[in-house]
Parts: structure tokens; sequence; C-alpha cells
């Protein structure tokens, strides 16, 4: 039985690659009945970028859904597709702009056949202006952003982040927004049209550099591991590996100097304020990094722990899985796959009480659900064949 906080809501997975299947895997793990809709024949491009569909990327990103396969392109297929619409909450989409309509799946005709609906898109660039018709791809958006621009080395070329950010912060918004939409529909009865683009989320990540240029004119460049505005935050050998540090503030920095055995350190004019501890950074680190060196990470972490001074050791994937505090949350969520046996995907991030997130299944052989579905929206044997027959399923 499914007993998820989501389980009334029915959603329409029409999405690809990472942003929209992010989103939607928000709601499938609180027990939204998901329909992933994919073509009959031929792979998805979305699945060129995610690997083979029982490979850890899909597996992860298409959790907790049913497949349906359907040809889009053909009448009969959009016309399944609107029936199977009438039956949803929510229709999750990234197409570029213009596809949606093309294909005659756009919000004026998905509203038509319910007033209630909320359609999620997601994009590159936006529905309109112009770059609505170019591709969206987070690395991209990461130089787009500003994010590259401040990643890196100071003397070193710009630098992409070690993950797709932009796409899983889009499928967070996106989410964030179907679950707006659902919430305004209980006042209004009414769905609606919810947007989010990579662009504008790229841009709101960037959060307070954004905020420092458009407010004060400051344009931020690279500046390795530190902090642009207050030191010491940055990370640092130590005898065995690498420490991160976060003492900024006037506070902590005094805690530190006493927990590396230098108090006298919070003493000195040209680091007696953040200000001056970033205006004196080269110097700064050069004493940090002297002494951070003498000791192993996990002995530096006992020590500046014991201080208060935020810190952590710098994981290796298999380093991260081998924590304690990560093996004791359950981050590492175990369900059967018929094939593959036990896998352990990445749970869910938000806890609630008494509904919380669960992974029940993986995701389902192409169109596994296919039959069901339509049995579901009224159609016979008979013309479940036929539609088979001709491709459209």
């Amino acid at each position: 039985m499914n007993d998820g906080a989501l389980r009334r809501f029915r959603v329409i997975d029409l999405s690809q690659v990472r942003a929209g299947p992010t989103c939607v895997k928000q709601l499938a793990d609180f027990g939204a009945d998901v329909i992933k809709v994919e073509p009959p024949t031929s792979v998805q491009r979305g699945e060129l970028y995610v690997g083979a569909r029982d490979g850890a990327d899909m597996q992860n990103l298409h959790r907790n859904k049913r497949s349906i396969t359907l040809d889009l392109k053909s009448a009969r297929g959009r016309d399944v597709l609107l029936r199977l619409a009438r039956t949803a909450d929510v229709v999750v989409e990234n197409f570029r702009p213009d596809v949606k309509t093309r294909l005659g799946i756009d919000y004026a005709a998905l509203s038509a056949v319910n007033p209630k609906v909320v359609l999620v898109s997601i994009s590159g660039f936006g529905q309109d202006g112009p770059y609505q018709r170019r591709p969206g791809f987070d690395q991209v958006l990461q130089g787009m952003c500003g994010l590259m621009s401040t990643t890196g080395t100071p003397q070193g070329e710009p630098m992409r982040a070690g993950a797709a950010v932009i796409d899983v912060t889009a499928g967070l918004y996106a989410a964030l927004g179907a679950m707006t939409a659902l919430l305004e529909r209980e006042a209004s009865g009414r769905g609606q049209w919810v947007q989010v683009s990579l662009l504008h989320t790229g841009i709101g990540l960037m959060d307070f550099q954004a905020a420092r240029y458009l407010v004060d004119g400051a344009v931020a460049g690279r500046v390795g591991n530190d902090h642009p505005t207050s030191m010491p935050t940055s990370a640092y050998a130590t005898r065995d590996g690498y420490l991160n540090v976060g003492a900024g503030g006037d506070a902590m920095w005094r805690a530190l100097c006493g927990a590396i055995g230098q108090p006298e350190l919070a003493l000195r004019p040209d680091f007696a304020s953040d200000p001056e501890r970033v205006r004196n950074r080269a110097e700064l680190n050069r004493i940090l990094g002297e002494a951070f060196r003498a000791r192993s990470t996990s002995e530096w972490v006992e020590a500046l722990d014991a201080a208060d001074v935020p810190c952590g050791p710098i994981y290796s994937m298999d380093q991260v899985f081998g924590d304690p505090q990560v093996r004791h949350c359950g981050i590492a969520e175990a369900v059967r796959h018929p094939q593959r046996g036990t896998l352990h995907l990445i749970s869910q991030v938000v806890g609630l009480t008494r509904t919380p997130a669960r992974i029940a299944s993986t995701l389902e052989d192409k169109g596994g659900s296919t039959v069901e579905l339509l049995g579901e929206l009224g159609f016979d044997a008979a013309e479940v064949e036929r539609m088979q027959a001709e491709g459209v399923v």
C-alpha cells in the first residue's frame, strides 16, 4: 500500500537527462504515482547522457516510477497522452520550448483537457527570448552563470564544478514550484504553468557572488579554496591528506589560533579582522599551511572540533560512504533490482517523521506498465493490440 505523503497525486514524467528527472524523483520518493513516458523504439536522447537503463545514474534518477511507451509524434500517441493528462495532477517536461507546442502538448492543450493540471517546464534559457531554442547543458550554463569564472585557482583556467550542480538545483527548484502550485490549487481549484530555466537557476545558485555585483558592483574572481570575503575559510594540506577549515569571524579566528597552539596570531594587526585577513590571505595561508602539515587530518579534526571550529576532511567518494555519520543517517539506501540484486542508491534528502520517503522500486523495464496503464485509461485489449501493432505504444 502506498502511504507516502504525496500518494494522492499522479505525475506524468516526460523529461530526460537530469534536471527533469531530479524534479520528478522528489515527488516519486514521497509516494506520488509517477508515470514515465518513453518512446516505443530507439534510445532516448537523455539516456545518452546518463548511461544504460540498469546503470547507476538511470536507476538513481528514475526509481519509484512506472513506465509507459508512447509515440508522441503520432496523433494516436498524443491522444493517449492527453487522456493520461486528464488523470494527472502534474506533468513535467524539459523539451526545448517549441517542441511541446509542435507536439500539441503545451500548457494550453493540457489545461484544455484538465484545468487543474500543473505543467512544469524546465528549459535551458527560458520559454522565450533570444536564446529560447538553444539546448541547455549543465557545463555550458556553469560558464554562463559565472560559476566557472569563480571556480579554480587564481592563476588557473576557469573550472567546472565536479557535479551537475545546475541540473540538480534546477530540478529541486522545479519540484518546489510544482508543490507551490499544488498548494495554491487547493485555494483556486486551478492548475498553472511552472517555468524553470537552467540559466536563472545558475545565477540564483551564485547567490552572494551575484548579489555582490548587483548591489556593490564587485566582480568576483577565482581564489581557489579560499572564501572570497572571510578568512581563514580554506583547504589545507595535512600530514596525510587535506582539511577544510571554516573559521570566519573574529571569535572563530581566535578559537582557531588557540587550537593550533598559536594564540599570538590573533593579536597581529594584519590579521585583526576579516577584511585584514582577506587582504593578507597569502601570508595567513602560508602560516596556517605550515601548522596543519604537522599533524594528520583526523588529529586536526579532533582538535578543531573540540574548539568548536568548523572543519572536516576532504573525502573521495569511497571515503564519503565509509564515514560513520553518513552510515548512521542511512544516506545509501538499499533496494532490490530484478537483475542486479541489491543496489544502494542515494536516499531522499528530506526527512519527514510521519510519512517518510522511501525507495520502493528500481526503474522497471521500458514500457513495463504500458498495458496496465492503458487498461486504467479504459482501452480494451483489442485497442491495445492495435496500438502495439501500429507502433503507437
